[in-house]
């Protein structure tokens, strides 16, 4: 089975916040990926990023929050799109 696309969605808001999500499943789990996910969650205002969550090979799961970036501890899907969203939430005020 190749790579399958599960999610591809941008939305655009008041005040010019972008949230896009694209997810992945994988063929197999990967060290990087033992979720067979592939995933980026962005959302950001005017061309600055404002918090982003993806999994990019050599990095495993983390977070750029602000010019901050830390790890991610990944337990389930539905709790990484809580996590995104509530910092969505309290970095723009949209509540999506």
């Amino acid at each position: 089975m190749k790579a399958r696309l599960l999610r591809k969605s941008k939305e655009e808001f008041t005040g010019g916040v972008i949230v896009e999500t694209v997810v992945w499943e994988l063929a197999e789990a990967t060290p990087d990926r033992p979720h067979s996910l592939k995933y980026r969650l962005y959302c950001g205002r005017n061309g600055e990023c404002l918090v982003r969550y993806d999994n990019e090979t050599g990095k495993g799961d983390h977070r750029h929050y602000g010019a901050r970036e830390e790890t991610y501890c990944y337990t389930t899907f539905t709790k990484l799109a809580e996590d995104f969203l509530a910092d969505v939430e309290r970095l723009t005020g949209v509540k999506l």
